[in-house]
């Protein structure tokens, strides 16, 4: 079996096709999932890296938007197309595209910047957190599941995630409230290089992003026929950050509506500093029956 961490930098470690028109061509390996979906995290940070190999080393990313067109198929490579669409002075703008067999999976298009002095605040971190060593890994939440999204979620994953105070996989516990959060941190070390672990916070930015929605209405993973999938995702990375130490994921959702929900998220670092903040717009679809009142 491949370790999970070393499966998200293979997936990372992008080929550049020597392919040059008017942009420049990469490709990169699909994720094993169950479903046979590429989750929508690997091709968030393969867009994220695809488009940091087209800049300066020294310019980072610092806000990217992107769209979700069409699910992903594990089992075929993922083409990234960077368009160099500006390089100021201070700051660089790509568009990237991802494709699978001729057609776009996502468009993508962020920012970079040179480092740069100025004004400094932020919201401060929540408080009254337990510590993430008091919390139970997924693996002990759903390790002893003979299913193969449990034992995915439980063993497969690059990042070890807790949930404060509950997670949802089976069922949702305590008062249904519109937020959600976990800490979160890779399962071994990462290299010492800036623009990974940037790209590595998209990947885990995406996991449980949407779970604010579900909490709210007491929807657990498990529900039959539920269907949720990212549409959109924004994300702003504020302060260096290092994904290989604990940081606290705090989400909330404003609202949901016409089968679509809008979730907002904070990244912390475990000294109180944000980090990054992402903003996501999920389809949510739930039967006739559940949509009014939740499961109970």
């Amino acid at each position: 079996m491949t370790d999970p961490l070393d499966s998200l930098l293979h997936a990372l470690d992008l080929s550049d096709t020597g392919a040059r028109t008017s942009e420049d061509i990469f490709t990169g390996p699909s994720q094993w999932m169950p479903g046979g979906r590429v989750y929508g995290g690997q091709v968030l940070a393969q867009s994220v890296t695809a488009a940091s190999r087209t800049t300066e080393e020294h310019r980072v990313i610092h806000s990217m938007h992107g769209y979700f067109l069409r699910p992903g198929d594990v089992n075929q490579p993922i083409t990234f197309s960077v368009d160099r669409i500006h390089d100021g002075r201070s700051f660089s703008t790509r568009r990237t595209q991802a494709y699978q067999n001729g057609l776009p999976i996502l468009s993508m298009i962020a920012s970079f910047q040179d480092p740069d002095e100025g004004l400094d605040h932020h919201a401060p971190m929540p408080e009254g957190y337990p510590e993430p060593e008091d919390l139970p890994t997924t693996a002990d939440v759903l390790g002893h599941i003979d299913h193969p999204v449990a034992q995915a979620w439980a063993d497969d994953r690059p990042f070890d995630i807790r949930h404060v105070p509950s997670p949802i996989y089976l069922s949702v516990e305590g008062e249904r409230t519109a937020t959600n959060a976990v800490w979160i941190k890779a399962i071994g070390d990462l290299p010492d290089n800036d623009g990974l672990h940037r790209a590595a916070l998209a990947y885990a930015s995406d996991y449980s992003m949407l779970e604010s929605i579900l909490r709210r209405h007491g929807l657990p993973w498990m529900t039959r026929d539920l269907k949720v999938a990212s549409l959109d995702h924004a994300m702003w990375w504020h302060r260096p950050v290092r994904v290989d130490e604990w940081l606290l994921y705090v989400q909330e959702s404003p609202s949901a509506s016409g089968g679509r929900g809008l979730a907002q998220g904070r990244f912390y670092s475990r000294d109180g500093q944000l980090v990054a903040s992402v903003a996501q717009e999920g389809m949510v679809r739930v039967p006739p029956a559940l949509s009014e009142g939740g499961v109970g």
